[in-house]
């Protein structure tokens, strides 16, 4: 399959290169910034503008819509190269980076129950979820490298970007990453491998979004070590560890997912812009109706395998002693009819809304665990359901707007699941510039994973009838880019709270549960010296059942210089600090490899450990450069460098790379 795959990217790029340099086309809201010859091939640069990027966004969680994202080539803290840290600024991790991990800021863990199988590398996955997609007069190409630690315990993560167009309408990009490491201590490698390829239509009445993903993590399971005493060691490698090289357990997880968005606008012209003026839809109040389609396939399987079940490791052996053999597998095919309205957006008051509906079709394997080998058999799960959704919008001006959706599971698996969402927004010109106000709020009914109710293998198995979650969530944001502040309260009451105990099983809570957050991100600067921080404020009603670390902070200090050389023209811009992470005292997660999940334990505790960095960026035109020494406090404030129980951090080790950027 890849080799085809290989062989159908090989002649897109050649033929959109070959366009492009053949016909050079610009954005249709861009078309009097450059003047195009129709009857001439050859474009003369002495006529036209500078070509540039223009965009690049994703879609809204339904689809409707596309909603801008920054293109990510800034400079500042470019030494923060791992992924995991750009969906949420501290994650808890068992010590190897490309194993799994989960957030300690409570509301950015991923809660999804069609994510379940992949909750702990969804940031590092492509997916129909967060696929991107981008606008382009020139070709795009970013690299991206790093590498750290010697070669024998060495971790390397390598991306490569690519986005062109064809012409004015059809673009198209790939996104490769990889992700491989060692590790410090004995079986710990992980080696990810995920590959996304995106397209885009983007015509007047008709458009069209497609992405591919492949998404390859493999895992070495090592249990974790049995001593933190043996931490004192001067070779990481002769530290003990519950599961080995007799064991080989390991965890491969493969995701397969393909989006394809399809939408026909109907009625009103769109308005077009010449010479700063805004000229509106004709007909009442410009009205147009968007049909639209929404495909979404996705195949997910897990396997699970240990060479020694018998080590003493699993509490149970349900299936054989022999050799550990698990796997799960789901397949999810999602097909969305829908229509949406809405009024001329460029007229002071813009109203608009949709309705569709949504058919779900699941299949999922497991294997049912019995004290009889012969007699284990696969189960296979056929779900079907029905969900109506719906949307309602209206924006006063351009300052000032808010929306609604909402869905219902009207028939089948999920039946009276329900998701409704709402926010208001408002905007300030102030001195410096524009600042921005977020209110949200949701409520939602909630059917647990599948996962939860049933699960089969060598070591773990469980049947259960879980009632349904339901969760009210408030939330404000304040936004101030100018003065790099960012603002985030958030609110949370859950009733029948599900998640894994002590004894790695599943669970819930049927009392209430609350969950409140404070998040600060701001940058100061007196001068040339620059503090960036994160502060996260978290408190739970029951610390039994759910425990967060009250406070958790990252922040760097930087001096940041540019250097000018006259003679040449050049410049070096560069940042030379310290980063620092450190949470409280709190009960960590422990983790189980057998299901690949995190659980509650009540014996262990981690925290008031600051992990400190130092780094130098560089930057000279559009290449970035850094080296960084990693945890540079190991051992020297002692052997507490653990966010999950047995699974040490990585000790001090010198990290470098570099982002090289194209597109011109």
């Amino acid at each position: 399959m890849i080799r085809y795959i290989s062989i159908v990217l090989l002649l897109v790029f050649s033929s959109g290169l070959y366009a492009q340099k053949q016909n050079l086309i610009p954005s249709k809201s861009k078309q009097d910034s450059i003047i195009n010859s129709r009857n001439s091939r050859t474009l003369k640069t002495d006529t036209l503008k500078k070509p540039r990027i223009l965009r690049e966004w994703t879609l809204s969680p339904d689809y409707s819509e596309e909603v801008n994202i920054p293109i990510d080539t800034v400079f500042s803290l470019s030494n923060r190269v791992k992924m995991a840290d750009k969906y949420s600024p501290v994650n808890a991790t068992l010590g190897n980076y490309g194993l799994p991990f989960y957030q300690l800021s409570f509301f950015d863990r991923v809660t999804d129950p069609e994510k379940f199988l992949y909750a702990y590398y969804y940031p590092l996955m492509h997916l129909s979820s967060n696929a991107v997609f981008m606008n382009t007069q020139v070709p795009f190409t970013e690299l991206d490298w790093s590498f750290a630690g010697p070669v024998a315990n060495s971790e390397q993560t390598f991306r490569v970007r690519h986005s062109q167009n064809i012409n004015r309408f059809i673009n198209f990009g790939l996104i490769y990453d990889i992700v491989f490491s060692l590790g410090q201590y004995n079986y710990q490698r992980s080696a990810d491998k995920t590959f996304t390829f995106y397209s885009s239509y983007t015509g007047e009445k008709y458009k069209v979004y497609f992405s591919a993903g492949i998404n390859n993590l493999l895992s070495y399971e090592n249990g974790g070590i049995i001593m933190i005493s043996d931490l004192n060691q001067p070779n990481t490698f002769d530290v003990p560890t519950q599961l080995g090289a007799l064991d080989k357990a390991n965890s491969d997880l493969k995701n397969r997912n393909i989006l394809l968005v399809q939408r026909y606008t109907i009625g009103g012209n769109p308005a077009v812009k010449r010479d700063s003026t805004s000229h509106k839809r004709s007909g009442f109040f410009g009205l147009s109706g968007t049909f639209s389609h929404i495909f979404i396939f996705e195949n997910n399987a897990r396997t699970y395998k240990d060479a020694d079940p018998t080590s003493g490791f699993y509490n149970n052996i349900f299936i054989t002693k022999t050799v550990t053999s698990d796997s799960v597998y789901s397949r999810t095919i999602k097909n969305t009819v829908r229509f949406d309205f809405s009024t001329d957006e460029t007229r002071k008051f813009a109203l608009g809304g949709g309705a569709g509906i949504r058919n779900e079709i699941s299949r999922y394997y497991f294997i049912v665990p019995t004290p009889f080998p012969l007699f284990a058999a696969p189960s296979i799960l056929h779900e079907n359901s029905n969900v109506l959704i719906g949307r309602l919008f209206n924006n006063i001006g351009n300052k000032f707007g808010w929306q609604a959706t909402g869905e219902l599971y009207a028939t089948g698996y999920r039946a009276g699941d329900f998701n409704l969402n709402g926010d208001i927004s408002k905007s300030f010109d102030w001195k410096k510039g524009r600042a921005s106000w977020l209110i949200t709020g949701s409520m939602k009914n909630t059917q647990p994973s599948i996962w939860f109710d049933r699960w089969g293998g060598n070591n773990f198995g469980w049947d259960k009838n879980l009632k349904k979650e339901f969760r009210i969530d408030l939330g404000t944001i304040f936004k101030y880019p100018a003065r790099k502040t960012e603002l985030k309260l958030n609110y949370a009451i859950i009733k029948n709270y599900v998640d894994f105990d002590t004894t790695a099983h599943p669970s819930q809570y049927s009392g209430g549960l609350s969950v409140a957050s404070v998040a600060v991100k701001n940058e100061l600067r007196a001068w040339k010296f620059h503090l960036a921080s994160d502060v996260i404020i978290q408190k739970t009603s029951n610390s039994e059942i759910l425990d967060l670390p009250l406070v958790t902070v990252r922040s760097a200090g930087y001096f940041e210089q540019l250097i000018r050389f006259l003679k040449t023209g050049g410049k070096l811009n560069f940042q030379l600090g310290v980063d620092v992470t450190y949470n409280t005292v709190y009960h960590p997660y422990a983790y189980m490899p057998a299901t690949g999940r995190f659980y509650r334990q009540d014996n262990v505790t981690a925290g008031d450990y600051p992990y400190i960095n130092v780094f130098l960026n560089l930057k000279i035109k559009r290449t970035r450069i850094f080296v960084m020494f990693d945890h540079v406090n190991a051992k020297l404030m002692g052997y507490d460098y653990l966010m999950v129980p047995s699974y040490p951090m990585n000790i001090r080790m010198l990290r470098y790379g570099l982002a090289w950027t194209f597109y011109d």
